[in-house]
C-alpha cells in the first residue's frame, strides 16, 4: 500500500482500522466508477452505494473526508445509503431512517428524518 502522507510503501498489515476502512472505501468507489464508465463496454451502471459501518474507526478529519466523498457521489445522482452509529455522521446526513430495537427486544420501530 502506498502511503501518500509519508511517500513510502507499507505492508497492508500495518494499516490501522481507520486506514483499512479508508482503503476499502476508496477501492469500492474507484471500482464502481470504472465499471459504471464501461471500460470494457460493461453496460453496467452503479446507481446506488451502501456502506455498512467503519466510520467509527476514523478520526474527525478522515471522517470529514469520507463524508465529503459520499456527498460528491450523491451529487452525481446516485443513491448513497449509510449504516452507522457515529453521531457526527447522523447529524450530517440530510435524510435517513433510524431503526430502534423495542424495549422487550422483539421487533423495532422506524423514524424518518428529521426525527433522526
Amino acid at each position: 500500500v502506498f502511503d501518500a502522507h509519508t511517500g513510502v510503501a507499507r505492508p497492508p498489515g500495518s494499516l490501522s482500522g481507520g486506514e483499512q476502512f479508508q482503503a476499502s472505501l476508496a477501492l469500492a468507489l474507484g471500482l464502481a466508477d470504472v465499471v459504471s464508465q464501461g471500460g470494457s463496454a460493461s453496460g453496467r451502471v452503479f446507481e446506488a452505494l451502501f456502506v455498512d459501518e467503519g466510520f467509527g474507526s476514523l478520526d474527525p478529519e478522515a471522517l470529514g473526508q469520507a463524508v465529503d466523498a459520499l456527498h460528491q457521489i450523491h451529487a452525481t445522482g446516485r443513491t448513497v445509503g449509510v449504516i452507522t452509529h457515529v453521531e457526527a455522521m447522523k447529524e450530517d446526513l440530510q435524510i435517513g431512517i433510524r431503526v430502534d430495537r423495542l424495549p422487550d427486544g422483539n421487533g423495532s420501530t422506524l423514524a424518518c428524518h428529521p426525527e433522526i
